[in-house]
């Protein structure tokens, strides 16, 4: 069976339409399902300006259905699987909204310190809003929310909402092995580990500090000593030392 949004037999006037070349204005044909199309007049390559590739985000057989997208699409691609990542954590989490605000703000900060630093975003962000996944199943079967039971727990969690989504075998090896040490880090450590390590090092500081305020001198010790990156402590040095 063809996925409907591609099965031309469930398409309407409108599939067929016109615009514009973006570097010389001349009139380009599109049919909705072609990802991209070359101008007649220039030869300029560019993407479908009306296609849908929300399903591409998550669906396993995204590539048969329609080819490989094109460069400029693949980081839409990887935005939507971040934004689909982040609605399982939310519904896995349920009502409990402090996990869900500590995952969100280590997202916001690991985007912030990943988009400086590089690295792959889609490990960055899938790991960052999934990093402590594993804390409910490690309250029921420990007791505990200590990090060694959250690094056990998570992985197999994360794996199978990643599975779901039809996240690659690549980005889902890494993510679950980012997770199951995200509090230890080893001698070697890829970027993607540092990014992530360093922005739930910001937001656990600022809930310490919350919790019982800290001196400034403490703050910036730890700011000192405990980060893996550049942009990481530049990042915890604005949001820290206000």
């Amino acid at each position: 069976m063809k996925c409907p949004g591609q099965d031309s037999r469930y398409w309407k006037p409108d599939a067929i339409f016109e615009t514009t070349c973006p570097q010389c204005k001349t009139p380009v044909e599109f049919f909705r399902d072609d990802p991209t199309r070359k101008c007649p007049s220039c030869g300029h390559r560019f993407a479908n300006p009306e296609m849908d590739f929300g399903c591409a985000a998550y669906c396993k057989f995204a590539d048969q259905c329609i080819g490989s997208l094109p460069p400029e699409l693949v980081a839409q691609r990887e935005n939507l699987l971040k934004d689909r990542i982040a609605i399982e954590m939310k519904k896995y989490f349920g009502k409990d909204f402090k996990r869900i605000g500590h995952a969100t703000k280590v997202a916001r900060y690991a985007e912030k310190i990943g988009r400086i630093e590089g690295g792959n975003m889609a490990v960055i962000l899938a790991s960052a809003y999934l990093h402590d996944i594993g804390i409910h199943e490690a309250e029921k079967k420990y007791d505990s929310t200590a990090a060694k039971y959250q690094e056990t727990e998570g992985p197999p969690i994360a794996r199978a909402i990643l599975q779901k989504l039809g996240a690659s075998a690549d980005l889902i090896d890494e993510v679950c092995d980012i997770i199951g040490h995200h509090h230890h880090p080893r001698e070697e450590e890829t970027l993607n580990y540092k990014v992530l390590y360093d922005a739930d090092r910001i937001v656990n500081i600022e809930e310490a500090h919350k919790k019982i305020p800290l001196s400034a001198d403490k703050i910036q010790n730890m700011i000192d000593k405990g980060f893996l990156t550049r942009s990481g402590r530049e990042t915890a040095t604005d949001a820290l030392m206000k």
